[in-house]
C-alpha cells in the first residue's frame, strides 16, 4: 500500500523556494504565508489528517513539491510528540501549548544547510534571500501547526493529551527526525 500523498501538489501558482512550495495557510500569526481560503483544507490541516497513517511507512515517493513540505511538517509533528512524550509530568493544555512554540520558533535547519536531515532529496534556495525567506515561512508554518496539533491532542477535554496520538510519539515517518 502506497503512503498517503499531498492533493496540493497540482497547485499551480504557488511560489517554490528550493524544490519546495509556499502554500497558503489559514493563520493569525504574522509572516510571509499567503493566507489560504478558510473554506478549504490547508497543508496544515492535510498535515494532521495523513500524520498518523503515513507515519507508518518508512518509504516516501516524492510526487510534487506540495509532497517535500508534507514530509517537513510530518517529521515535525513527530518531534512535538516526542516533546511532549518525554516531559516529566504530563503536560496540561497550556504549558503543551508552551513547550511546542518554544520548539516551533528555536533554530532549525533548512534545505541547504549541513545538517538538515533530507538533503538529498530537496534542493538549496538560490540566495541568501530564498533562505530567509523560506525560514521565515517554515517559521510561521510550524507556529501554526504547533497551535492546531496541540488542539487536536488536548480535544477530548480530559487535559491530557490523546493516547490515540501519544501511541506515535516513538514512530518515525520514513525513520528520519528533524533533530529539533
Amino acid at each position: 500500500m502506497p503512503a498517503y500523498h499531498s492533493s496540493l501538489n497540482e497547485v499551480e501558482d504557488a511560489r517554490q523556494v528550493g524544490n519546495m512550495s509556499i502554500l497558503p495557510i489559514k493563520t493569525k500569526i504574522r509572516g510571509p504565508a499567503p493566507v489560504a481560503d478558510l473554506e478549504q483544507a490547508d497543508i496544515i490541516d492535510e498535515t494532521l489528517d495523513l500524520f498518523r497513517a503515513n507515519s507508518l511507512f518508512r518509504n516516501f515517493e516524492i510526487k510534487g513539491p506540495a509532497d517535500r513540505l508534507l514530509i517537513v511538517l510530518i517529521l515535525f509533528v513527530s518531534d512535538c510528540l516526542a516533546k511532549i512524550g518525554t516531559a516529566k509530568t504530563v503536560p496540561a493544555q497550556i504549558e503543551a501549548s508552551k513547550m511546542l512554540n518554544t520548539l516551533s520558533v528555536d533554530n532549525f535547519p533548512i534545505p541547504g544547510d549541513a545538517n538538515f536531515a533530507l538533503n538529498a532529496h530537496y534542493a538549496s534556495p538560490r540566495n541568501r534571500a530564498d533562505a530567509d525567506y523560506l525560514r521565515t515561512y517554515l517559521t510561521q508554518v510550524r507556529q501554526e501547526l504547533a497551535a492546531r496539533l496541540v488542539e487536536r491532542l488536548y480535544a477530548d477535554g480530559s487535559g491530557k493529551p490523546s493516547k490515540w496520538w501519544m501511541a506515535f510519539q516513538k514512530r518515525r515517518f520514513m525513520n528520519r527526525s528533524l533533530g529539533s
